[in-house]
């Protein structure tokens, strides 16, 4: 299902069962998995990798670079950054870094994920939080710059 003010651009695959909601936009070469949930006002891509199951919230831009692993969740006006050190006066369009977000994951509403960065499997971002770095797998994650909280018993 694509509601119709939703724009999807040509070389864009989209799995069975997937829901694009208003005002979307998917750029060429994204790859989007089965079951997921596209909320409205999120642009994704180019070329960005998307899994199985996974739910995008309101208000997300998804970049070049960035990989979502099946199973994540991504809270609403979430922010995912593609260039380290940005500046309208240079071009860094081959400048843009790899963001990969592990199976399993939720990001916060209002979190920031800086590029460049891994987050292992299971990781659960925090509303806000500002991640800077990488994560290992199970890290509950929280503030500004975001840290390990605890780590999550995935028997619950």
């Amino acid at each position: 299902m694509i509601h119709k003010s939703s724009f999807v651009d040509n070389n864009v695959k989209i799995g069975s069962g997937t829901k694009i909601w208003h005002f979307c936009h998917i750029l060429s070469g994204t790859q989007i998995g089965k079951n997921c949930t596209i909320g409205q006002n999120v642009m994704i891509g180019p070329d960005v990798v998307i899994g199985n199951n996974v739910k995008i919230q309101n208000n997300v831009s998804l970049y070049k670079g960035i990989i979502v692993e099946d199973d994540v969740f991504i809270g609403p006006s979430a922010v995912f950054t593609n260039v380290k050190f940005p500046r309208s006066y240079v071009d860094q369009k081959n400048n843009f870094e790899k963001t990969i977000i592990k199976k399993g994951c939720t990001i916060g509403a209002n979190s920031t994920i800086l590029c460049g960065i891994k987050l292992g499997e299971y990781c659960f971002v925090a509303a806000g939080a500002v991640v800077t770095k990488n994560f290992p797998d199970k890290s509950v994650l929280l503030g500004n710059p975001a840290r390990i909280n605890k780590k999550i018993d995935m028997k619950f």
